[in-house]
């Protein structure tokens, strides 16, 4: 639809943070990289895919934002002083920052799929994607979302154990 092609069609690049386990900083990269871009004067976006376990907009201090709508249908947090951080996060979402997801995968992808194209980004030289670890349907939902859109590629984050 055409509302699908807008969204993300002022996004120039889209970086996916991935992993095959748990707690070895996706987030955390995202973070950084996305404030690294920011000070290198990129316009940048932080997609928070990780449905389990939002904690970016606690890095980012901003878990008490709330997320508004437009006619081109969510409008992403826009973080810090300079607001130059676009950030959507399921953490927006939830009633209480700590309440836990607890969907099954088809309800996930839906919300995976609306994410993608119902966020208004806006123009952003990068749109950084923090996903769930491991290998799930999640990713799969994700990187099929994402296709038609000129994906730039993935960072793998791993562990030396």
């Amino acid at each position: 639809t055409l509302a699908e092609r807008t969204n993300l069609a002022g996004v120039r690049h889209i970086l996916l943070v991935l992993s095959g386990k748990g707690g070895v900083g996706k987030s955390t990269l995202s973070t950084e990289l996305a404030l690294a871009l920011r000070n290198a004067g990129k316009r940048v976006g932080i997609l928070d895919v990780d449905l389990c376990g939002p904690s970016i907009p606690r890095m980012l201090r901003v878990q008490d934002s709330a997320v508004h709508q437009c006619d081109s249908g969510w409008v992403p947090v826009f973080v810090g002083q300079d607001k130059a951080i676009a950030l959507m996060s399921i953490g927006f979402l939830l009633e209480r920052p700590d309440d836990a997801v607890v969907w099954r995968g088809p309800k996930k992808n839906a919300l995976i799929k609306q994410f993608v194209t119902d966020v208004a980004w806006g123009d952003l030289d990068f749109l950084i994607v923090d996903t769930p670890p491991g290998t799930s349907d999640e990713h799969i939902s994700t990187v099929e979302a994402l296709r038609p859109y000129q994906l730039l590629g993935a960072i793998l984050v791993t562990t030396p154990q």
